[in-house]
């Protein structure tokens, strides 16, 4: 089997970000010739090139394209496990969440009036991540736990409890030909202009938009409608208005946690957030 050390892969991953050896030693704050033998050593070990180097270009090879994708996982992964085992070790660790700003659907405060009852409750430190990025937290140890939407967040590689399912409208400006209408379905809204988020694939051929806020202002402004999870747009902004979309699927919002994590810190809030919204932990596989 072949191995590689964390150090070695951080190196490799440094110089495939930088393209450049004399960057990555910087960054590295290594010595260059150091650098430049490890990555031979690393090569000659898969007994692939991963670097096509010329005098003025260094570029990846497939093999280093994928080692690369990999590798950053690998790294991430490592840099997790030591956080965990860190915080599981911390009788004073604190609990880390991660949500969207405004993207609670207003049960946050009871979830942690349920977590502070707990007899082993920690503080809870609340960080807020962006439209599309919060799963990552997860990932790389960032946060224990997330509020999230299913299915627009991904949940890949994250165990998760269902809190709450509701229905999705659609957001009009109030003069729209559709504003006045008590319920839509999807092929109502075929030919209307739908935003693009950043950071997610497909999506419409509207403005990108990376939170709701600026996509409160573009759809005041007519450049494009939405649909999205109700809970998002509660209050609604003067100037629009919200219509359910019979039959565009429920969205879910969930509390997820990274898979392997079976610490007592995360199951006592996943437990004190099953009990503040009345639901039932899923039966494991």
């Amino acid at each position: 089997m072949v191995e590689l050390e964390t150090r070695e892969l951080e190196y490799f991953v440094a110089v495939a970000e930088e393209l450049h050896f004399g960057r990555a030693a910087v960054r590295l704050s290594i010595a260059q010739p150091a650098l430049s033998k490890a990555i031979r050593r690393v090569e000659a070990r898969l007994g692939v090139r991963l670097l096509a180097r010329s005098s003025r270009h260094v570029s990846l090879t497939a093999a280093g394209e994928a080692l690369l994708h990999h590798g950053r996982h690998a790294l991430n992964a490592v840099s997790a496990a030591v956080q965990k085992a860190r915080q599981a070790g911390d009788a004073d660790a604190h609990l880390r969440l991660v949500i969207k700003p405004g993207g609670d659907a207003n049960l946050l405060s009871g979830i942690l009036t349920a977590y502070a009852q707990q007899p082993d409750a920690r503080r809870v430190d609340i960080l807020f991540g962006g439209a599309t990025d919060r799963a990552d937290y997860l990932r790389d140890g960032r946060a224990d736990v997330a509020l999230l939407y299913a299915p627009f967040d991904d949940l890949t590689r994250l165990a998760y409890e269902t809190l709450h399912v509701e229905d999705r409208v659609a957001i009009l400006p109030t003069d729209h030909r559709l504003a006045s209408r008590d319920e839509l379905r999807l092929a109502d809204l075929e030919g209307e202009t739908l935003p693009r988020w950043k950071g997610v694939p497909g999506g419409g051929t509207g403005p990108e938009l990376v939170d709701v806020p600026q996509m409160i202002q573009m759809i005041a402004l007519g450049r494009t409608i939405a649909i999205l999870p109700r809970s998002l747009v509660e209050p609604v902004p003067p100037g629009l208005v919200c219509v359910p979309v019979a039959d565009a699927p429920a969205s879910r919002i969930v509390l997820a946690w990274a898979e392997p994590d079976r610490r007592p810190l995360v199951a006592s809030f996943v437990a004190a957030a099953l009990a503040a919204t009345g639901r039932r932990r899923r039966p494991t596989p």
